[in-house]
């Protein structure tokens, strides 16, 4: 997942049509994303309602591959997931996150 911003204040990623970014000035989590052509609204969430991030990883049923995702459980239980390309991408991101947010 390739980083777009990397920052003290500020981490973008992103994932195929869908961006997230963390900002410590504003104090809030946005995740963006695309639906085809059309932008959909845009999830927000303060950071401290990020209580934990984790690695997700599922197996698609039809050809047998491991789908990993970065996924953000919010405090409400709402959970926001970046897909990653492989799992080191997915380990690497969440990785790069919990750094980011300071959770162990």
């Amino acid at each position: 997942m390739p980083i777009v911003e990397n920052s003290a204040d500020r981490l973008a990623l992103r994932s195929g049509s869908s961006t997230l970014v963390l900002d410590k000035k504003a104090n809030t989590a946005s995740l963006q994303r695309k639906m085809l052509f059309w932008s959909l609204k845009p999830l927000e969430a303060p950071l401290s309602d990020v209580v934990e991030v984790k690695l997700d990883v599922a197996v698609d049923r039809a050809s047998g591959v491991d789908v990993c995702h970065t996924m953000l459980v919010m405090r409400g239980g709402a959970a926001w997931a970046l897909a990653g390309s492989d799992k080191k991408d997915a380990e690497a991101s969440t990785a790069q996150v919990r750094g980011f947010l300071g959770l162990a």
